[in-house]
């Protein structure tokens, strides 16, 4: 035991080694859809196409959520984060590539009835869920409906 703590303590001086966790990095398309176009949509495709083939997903949506309040101290910080009116999902795009891709969005009502149907060409990007020195996780897009239909990419 003695000889492993006299390594450890000579270890400081060495300088810190970055320490990578297991965090993956989903595939694929987020969608965010703001207040009030969200109040009347209850289901959501996307179906991105490049290189001639297309990939069809359904994300589940949820209730959006924003930072409330945020406290910070010595120890680090803490947010509070309450419900938007507006609404989250995420589709998972298997072998999505880092280059352009035409995403058609469909957002649909409780009746069935379509509330909105766009497409847009974006460019996924890959991400670094452990910082840079982590090595690059897999690419994803981010899409954004406003609240008057519009959709954009967000970047």
């Amino acid at each position: 035991m003695l000889p492993v703590l006299s390594v450890l303590l000579a270890l400081p001086g060495c300088g810190a080694e970055r320490i990578c966790t297991l965090v993956g990095t989903p595939v694929g398309v987020s969608l965010a859809i703001d207040s009030p176009l969200a109040a009347r949509v209850s289901a959501a495709e996307l179906t991105a196409c490049w290189n001639g083939s297309c990939t069809t997903a359904r994300p589940p949506l949820h209730v959006a959520d924003q930072v409330a309040t945020q406290t910070c101290d010595a120890n680090g910080c803490r947010a509070r984060l309450a419900p938007t009116d507006g609404k989250r999902g995420f589709g998972e795009v298997a072998g999505l590539p880092k280059a352009a891709v035409k995403v058609r969005v469909k957002l649909t009502g409780a009746d069935g009835d379509t509330v909105l149907d766009e497409s847009l060409t974006v460019t996924p990007q890959g991400r670094f869920p452990n910082g840079p020195d982590c090595g690059e996780g897999g690419p994803q897009a981010a899409l954004r409906v406003s609240g008057e239909g519009r959709l954009s990419e967000v970047t």
